[in-house]
């Protein structure tokens, strides 16, 4: 059986989870974070930073959420189209994938290494990182007017839901994005994100930031 290594309060974690819930594949999850000092040990050695989340399938040791997809769509597929089969189709995706890692995700992230580095938010801080996020937030909403919204989990709404997810903490999509608000609402009420923001639900007072009494 395939193992997923991760946590449940982890962005990168859901981006994985929210793949393997919507095809229906059979894993065991193996929580990180001194549950098991064997799979927090395994997990740091198995990649050059030892991050998670980590996929196991038989011999083969995946790293890197989008990685970890790419590999189920592959060798476990499903109802859920992970990728189209046409590969132009198929490197658009991938491109929006690393518009929601590298310019919702990570970008939010480093207002939550400084608060977890300094024990706050500088000022400065906050004001580049609502700078950045009101720009992409912008560009999303753009995007929207094109895309087709529907019921199903693609790349896209893996890596969409859990960054828009936890940005929207940081910095909220204001009310001149009003695609992207709804299309936030729209990922948070498909089950297998659900089913991720629920079982994160007590974690939630870790959130360096302090977490919104919502969603």
């Amino acid at each position: 059986m395939l193992k997923l290594y991760g946590h449940p309060f982890s962005s990168y974690t859901w981006k994985a989870l929210i793949a393997l819930y919507a095809n229906g594949t059979a894993f065991e999850f193996r929580p990180l974070g001194g549950v098991d000092a064997a799979d927090d040990a395994f997990v740091a050695a198995a990649s050059p930073q030892g991050k998670f989340p980590l996929l196991v399938d038989g011999d083969a040791v995946v790293f890197e959420a989008t990685s970890i997809i790419e590999h189920l769509h592959l060798h476990h597929p499903g109802p859920a189209p992970l990728l189209p089969a046409d590969p132009a189709e198929a490197a658009r995706v991938r491109m929006i994938d690393r518009v929601f890692d590298n310019y919702v995700m990570g970008i939010m992230q480093e207002s939550v290494a400084e608060a977890i580095r300094l024990g706050a938010l500088s000022t400065e801080t906050r004001a580049d990182v609502e700078a950045r996020l009101d720009r992409s937030y912008r560009w999303i909403e753009g995007w929207l007017e094109h895309y087709p919204v529907s019921g199903t989990a693609t790349l896209v709404e893996c890596a969409a839901a859990p960054s828009l997810f936890y940005a929207d903490w940081v910095h909220p999509i204001p009310d001149h994005c009003p695609r992207l608000k709804a299309w936030r609402k729209h990922l948070l009420a498909l089950p297998p994100v659900a089913r991720c923001v629920d079982d994160a639900r007590p974690y939630r007072a870790f959130f360096p930031l302090g977490a919104p009494d919502r969603d």
